[in-house]
């Protein structure tokens, strides 16, 4: 997948507290969304390639939620997905030591960000290197899931390739295909009936 930058529109929600510590070095496990701000209910500005390098600037407290900066701006990015150098070992960011040495940021004052709208969780891959996306779908598949658009489910983290799906969201048919769909964050997904499994996110 080619590297997609994302705006420097987002670099305005950013607000560093405490002393300045060094920039870290992370890349991104899967394909993953950078939002303009920290949670599914901002938009997506643009996506982190799996293997793609970026510079972490800082973690909101108690949250999963990372900025990063790239040539093309800052956003947002939920730590599940993304390793950085710590200590000498490569380490998923949510598994940081504690004493890593990463910035607090705090979390934007608009009326968007909120921590308490989810309906339940996304479950990551525990393995997300070795997950692969079924390919592009026929073309006819996206018609019929951009034209049966649902109403989307809010859950805590983000839409990869190979994050597993709670047993409460509904998952909806597709004539004569193996996978279902679902808007979750809002973002279509193809989902593996049996695991649950997202097996391909229908990116714009």
């Amino acid at each position: 997948m080619k590297r997609v930058l994302f705006p420097a529109l987002a670099g305005a929600l950013l607000t560093i507290s405490g002393a300045a510590f060094a920039d870290t070095p992370v890349s991104a496990v899967a394909d993953l969304n950078v939002r303009a701000g920290p949670g599914p209910q901002y938009p997506v500005i643009g996506v982190l390639a799996a293997g793609q390098a970026a510079t972490l600037v800082g973690c909101i407290e108690g949250s999963k939620w990372c900025t990063i900066a790239e040539a093309g701006g800052k956003g947002w990015i939920y730590s599940d997905y993304v390793t950085g150098d710590f200590g000498g070992s490569r380490v998923v960011l949510t598994r940081r030591p504690a004493d890593a040495g990463v910035a607090i940021v705090a979390p934007p004052t608009d009326n968007v960000y909120t921590t308490d709208t989810y309906t339940g969780a996304i479950i990551p891959g525990d393995d997300a290197d070795a997950i692969e996306s079924i390919g592009r779908p026929p073309a006819e598949v996206g018609t019929y899931v951009a034209t049966h658009r649902v109403d989307p489910v809010y859950l805590d983290g983000e839409v990869v390739t190979g994050a597993t799906l709670p047993d409460t969201v509904e998952l909806r048919e597709i004539p004569d295909y193996n996978y279902r769909y679902v808007y979750v964050n809002n973002q279509p997904a193809l989902v593996d009936p049996g695991t649950r499994r997202i097996v391909y996110v229908m990116r714009r």
